[in-house]
């Protein structure tokens, strides 16, 4: 390890500094023998900053040569000191000069340290002098300190004691009620104050009074908080606010607050479970043996279920009453901290004991009282299959019970400016609580309907027809399910979901018994089987239908949109099964009168005039008419004692009233076609048209009440009379369609003016079934066609005269078409 005391290592520095020397000569010696060394492989280690003595050492023993290493340090040591002295003779007088200067530099040092020494004493002296009076003002402060500190103590101990005297004062009243406690608990309030903020522990007279203090604020505690509760149970504002303020001005507002909430929970979640204590209920501490006691199910023993069942309800509703007594003094309390105020500080007591995001006093209630009431009544719809079946039968009880409860809050609670006790999503999380039951219910109702329907309908037998009897049964069945629930509104909606999911059900089981095929068509023979049964079961669902709109009819009006679509069903099932047997009917009857081509009315002379017998097609017409009617609608139309009810029209009812509007106009058009036309052929035409009123009339649908086809009868049977010069202004026109207007002119006109049909080459029933399909406006086109045709036709020969009914028709059609702009235009 390189020592740093050793001569070889010392020698580098003086050789580093001599470049420091001015003398060039010196220099440049130094400079070469420096360079000597730094070139010298075995040398120039020494000027390394790192150089390590046993290193070198090591390596010089190691190099084989270690006398020849010897031999070059002896050289170089000769070569410093040689270079030593000549820097020491060459710089004697510089060093002379030196030496003078550190003689007087020890000469000024010996004055100064003599200087110092006086000054030392000085200063000894001066604190010896200042020390004295020091100490003397340093123990007068204190002394000063602590009668200062003696002082404050005595004013807040005597200051203690005052206070507490008025508080003896206050507190000394014999009469409790007397007693001022939000003074006395103000004075309790200043006395622990002043004891805890200025330490007056350790003062025996104050020690002493703190005792009493103690005591009194502990009967300040116990009176105000039966102030409190006293109030909180009568709903005195005055109290609850005395109470109050006693606390606040004891310090404790909060704590006491949320131990009166803490109670109220409490109270709450002990209500409820003590009204589904079965073994309560019953009267059985032991649930072991005898009538009404409780087995492991939680089901009483045989003969103790009716006790037990009117018991729970009794229990459920005092537990309703006591939840009801709960919110509402929680709400009171809320209330009174929401108005109360501070009389010195102003302080809105409500803010000392709810922060920003706190939930309020009768959201913590309620949310505890839900929580509990959710878990009891999940634990008796799992654990106790006695109370599933009574909440589950009894459900629109049991949710009567919990909307009177949240009535009677709301109610209660209806106080303008102030919050009330339980908001829309509190009473959604209760009614949540109970939906297990709800379920429960609507699946009974569902079933048991379901069942009943099965019963009437068995998918098993196609052929079996219910009675009267079975359809009354399932009505009946409806409606006791509609009355049980009818006082609350959205509980019947929920059963007339259900209803109408049976009534859907019905509606298919109906539509599976639907006899189709030929015998159900036929309208010639008498009715088959198969319509009878049809009839039957159009009766049925319309009396279905009948009644279901009549229980609804004092229900809310979303009580028909829920059973729209089934009593849709239900009519549109009893539609299928007569519908075809009345299509059947009017195509024969269509038939009938497409029979009308077949007669000659263009014959002339008296012998046709003179005849008054009806045209055979209508005979037919006629006989058709009353066959239909003597076989079907005799047993398909209501009596004249029930042909309405309510004023509503039977399905079968409106068939016939379509049927029969049908019939008139179907016949108009064809009698409107009807070319040519005679004298003697109008004549027949009119006695046809009576005939058919007539026919119609007595066997179908009272013709007054058809409305427009009637009229269009009545006023046809005029116009074919009338001149063509007197048909442009006759108000005949307005009960007519146009097409029949223009179809008519034709049996005017020559014969070169010819129908659309004749154009076209249709049949009468092919024209028929075309004008169906079309309006006013596309008959009128093809009209137009055969009007322009016969311009042309002519205007070819060089004829300068139309024929009068030429301008006529389109006089006629060209308003039709002034009309359907004039609706066009906004």
């Amino acid at each position: 390890m390189a020592s740093p005391a050793s001569p070889l290592h010392r020698s580098a520095s003086p050789l580093q500094r001599l470049s420091t020397f001015n003398n060039p000569t010196t220099t440049a010696a130094a400079t070469s023998a420096l360079d000597a060394i730094a070139s010298d492989p075995i040398l120039s280690a020494f000027l390394s900053q790192s150089f390590s003595t046993t290193s070198f050492s090591s390596a010089a023993l190691s190099s084989g040569s270690p006398a020849s290493t010897a031999e070059k340090l002896h050289s170089a040591i000769r070569l410093l000191d040689s270079q030593l002295r000549h820097e020491v003779l060459s710089r004697h007088d510089d060093l002379l000069s030196q030496l003078s200067s550190l003689h007087h530099a020890d000469v000024a040092l010996s004055t100064l340290r003599s200087s110092v020494a006086s000054l030392h004493s000085s200063l000894r002296k001066a604190r010896s002098d200042l020390s004295d009076p020091l100490h003397f003002i340093h123990s007068k402060s204190i002394q000063l300190s602590n009668l200062h500190s003696a002082s404050h103590l005595l004013g807040h101990s005597l200051r203690a004691l005052r206070l507490s005297k008025k508080l003896r004062d206050v507190a000394s009243v014999d009469d409790p009620e007397r007693l001022d406690l939000a003074k006395a608990a103000q004075l309790h309030s200043e006395i622990l104050t002043l004891y805890n903020e200025y330490d007056l522990a350790g003062i025996d007279f104050v020690d002493e009074e703190l005792r009493f203090v103690k005591e009194t604020g502990e009967k300040l505690r116990s009176e105000a908080m039966k102030v409190l509760d006293r109030g909180m149970e009568g709903l005195n504002q005055a109290e609850v606010g005395t109470g109050l303020q006693v606390f606040y001005n004891l310090g404790e507002l909060r704590a006491t607050v949320e131990q009166l909430v803490n109670r109220y929970k409490g109270m709450a979640v002990k209500s409820i479970g003590s009204a589904l204590d079965m073994k309560a209920i019953t009267g059985s501490g032991s649930g072991a043996f005898g009538p009404g006691g409780v087995r492991g199910s939680g089901t009483p023993q045989i003969g103790g279920g009716g006790k037990a069942r009117e018991a729970l309800w009794q229990r459920m509703g005092s537990c309703m009453d006591q939840l009801h007594s709960i919110v509402v003094a929680v709400w009171h309390l809320q209330r009174v901290l929401s108005k109360k105020r501070d009389p010195f500080t102003h302080v809105l007591l409500l803010d000392e004991i709810i922060q920003e995001g706190d939930s309020v006093l009768t959201d913590r209630v309620w949310e505890a009282l839900v929580k509990a009431f959710a878990s009891q009544m999940k634990s008796a719809f799992t654990a106790s299959s006695f109370v599933k079946e009574i909440f589950t039968m009894g459900y629109p009880k049991l949710f009567s019970m919990i909307e009177n409860l949240l009535e009677r809050i709301s109610r209660d609670t209806d106080v303008k400016g102030v919050l009330p006790a339980i908001s829309s999503l509190g009473k959604d999380q209760i009614i949540a609580a109970v939906e297990i039951f709800q379920t429960a219910f609507l699946a009974q109702c569902l079933s048991r309907l379901s069942d009943l329907v099965n019963t009437v309908f068995p998918v098993s037998s196609r052929g079996s027809v219910p009675s009267k009897e079975h359809i009354s049964r399932i009505m009946s069945r409806i409606q006791e399910e509609i009355e049980a629930v009818q006082l609350d509104g959205r509980l019947t909606l929920l059963v007339l979901r259900e209803i109408g999911k049976v009534l859907i059900l019905l509606a298919q089981r109906a539509e599976y018994q639907i006899s189709t095929g030929p015998e159900a068509h036929q309208v010639i023979g008498p009715a088959t089987a198969a319509q009878l049964k049809n009839f039957t079961l159009c009766q049925h669902l319309q009396e279905i239908h009948t009644r279901m709109s009549l229980m609804i009819i004092g229900l809310p009006s979303i009580a028909a949109d829920v059973l729209s679509p089934s009593l849709g069903a239900i009519y549109g099932v009893a539609c299928d099964s007569v519908t075809p047997l009345f299509q059947a009917m009017l195509e024969r009857l269509e038939s009938c009168i497409l029979q009308i081509h077949d007669q000659n009315f263009g014959v002339r002379g008296m012998d046709a005039v003179m005849d008054n017998n009806a045209s055979p097609y209508m005979e037919e017409l006629q006989k058709c008419i009353l066959h239909f009617r003597s076989e079907f609608l005799c047993r398909l139309l209501p009596s004249s004692t029930n042909a309405t009810t309510a004023g509503t029209e039977t399905i079968c009812t409106r068939l016939v009233r379509n049927m029969a509007s049908r019939v008139l106009i179907f016949f108009i058009r064809h009698a409107s076609l009807v070319r040519p036309l005679s004298e003697s052929g109008k004549l027949r035409m009119a006695r046809d048209m009576a005939e058919l009123e007539l026919a119609v009339g007595q066997n179908l649908f009272p013709v007054e009440q058809l409305g427009a086809p009637y009229r269009a009868l009545r006023s046809f049977r005029p116009l074919i009379f009338l001149e063509t010069s007197q048909l442009g202004a006759s108000p005949l026109l307005q009960d007519l369609p146009l097409s029949v207007i223009l179809h008519h002119l034709y049996s005017r006109g020559p014969e070169e003016l010819q129908s659309p049909l004749q154009r076209n080459k249709l049949t009468h029933m092919q024209y028929s079934l075309w004008l169906d399909s079309q309006g006013e406006d596309q008959i009128w086109k093809g009209i137009k066609a055969t009007l322009d045709d016969y311009a042309a036709n002519i205007r070819v020969r060089g004829d300068k005269e139309f024929s009068p009914v030429y301008p006529l028709m389109l006089q006629l059609g060209s308003s039709l078409t002034e009309n359907a702009s004039a609706s066009r235009k906004p």
